[in-house]
């Protein structure tokens, strides 16, 4: 039996507070009762789990990508040297990166670092699309199978990022395609220093979408996708389809996650319910991305890496959250001193 949206708040505003006054957070807590159909939500252990991959476009050097950046990024990822490592570490959030498709392989083991390479990175949007349709569902089974490993570990909550130069461009392909972004605000707002000219970036991003609205119009289809998708965003994509089927909780990080949520509710419709948005990135894209799946972020700090830090961040309000979702008493219940 559901939980109906009715019943999570005559529940919270048992707490013993003037109902309403904790706003968002109060939000945030009937989200995580909704998702996870219980008043008693769980958050721990949660998991961070990133996707790293290269794209043909950055690989043959149409941005200012310098070669091999990704394959250190994952690196760092691993090591625990990246910002979102250190956090989620504090916080005592699990940490998991999976190679789907970098250029240059890592240069050691590490019990962090999974190798599920589809190939060294995508084919160059600017001529031929990025993927096969065999390798955009192979990179979709990829984050279903991540998914799964992560329930067996016992994680509540996935917060999910990815590892990838040139991964803001295809999420703006994506916006455009599946969020009908128009073509003169999806590179609007701050983005990667990976663009010296921005106009040669709104031309490569017409260009390749313009392929696939052609072919597809509006109903785009997989091979849609495949034709301007990243193999961590296609995985990440497949992770929350798999994490909505388990009742996880699943925390979008930035405008890459978002694109891949996109993904993830055309390819699996109702995945979006199990989605928490951490934040905006500052984007009018992100915006309306955001707004086309119907979730409305919680924090507005511009964070921009995309590599989980905005979900990371997020994660200590929702154990907050959590905790006074499970300890809510009825007010009738308190006594008071006499007098």
């Amino acid at each position: 039996m559901s939980i109906r949206p009715d019943q999570i708040q005559t529940h919270l505003d048992a707490l013993a507070i003037p109902p309403g006054s904790l706003g968002s957070w109060g939000r945030l807590a009937a989200h995580l009762c909704s998702i996870e159909q219980s008043v008693a939500p769980e958050v721990r252990p949660a998991e961070l789990l990133v996707f790293a991959a290269d794209h043909g476009f950055a690989i043959e050097g149409v941005a200012s990508a310098t070669r091999g950046m990704s394959t250190l990024m994952m690196e760092q990822m691993a090591i625990g040297g990246a910002v979102s490592a250190i956090v989620a570490e504090a916080y005592g959030i699990g940490r998991r990166v999976v190679d789907v498709g970098v250029a240059r392989p890592a240069r050691f083991q590490h019990p962090m670092l999974a190798v599920r390479s589809i190939k060294l990175g995508t084919d160059n949007i600017v001529h031929v699309p990025a993927m096969s349709l065999s390798e955009l569902r192979e990179g979709w089974k990829v984050g279903v199978d991540e998914a799964r490993m992560s329930q067996l570990r016992g994680a509540k909550v996935l917060l999910l990022g990815t590892v990838g130069v040139g991964g803001q461009l295809i999420a703006s392909c994506l916006a455009r395609i599946l969020a009908d972004v128009p073509i003169d605000s999806v590179w609007e707002g701050p983005v990667e220093d990976l663009w010296e000219d921005r106009d040669q970036a709104r031309v490569l991003i017409e260009k390749a979408t313009d392929r696939v609205l052609q072919r597809c119009g509006y109903e785009i289809d997989e091979a849609g996708i495949a034709e301007v998708c990243g193999f961590e965003v296609i995985a990440m994509a497949g992770a929350m389809a798999q994490a909505a089927k388990q009742r996880q909780v699943v925390i979008l990080d930035g405008v890459v996650a978002t694109a891949a949520a996109l993904i993830s509710e055309r390819m699996f419709p109702g995945s979006v319910h199990a989605m928490i948005a951490a934040g905006r990135s500052g984007g009018t894209a992100h915006d309306l991305m955001l707004q086309k799946l119907g979730l409305t972020p919680y924090l507005d700090w511009q964070i921009r890496l995309d590599d989980g830090a905005g979900a990371v961040a997020l994660y200590p309000l929702v154990l907050g959250a959590a905790a006074w979702c499970r300890k809510a008493i009825a007010t009738s219940d308190l006594i008071f001193p006499e007098g």
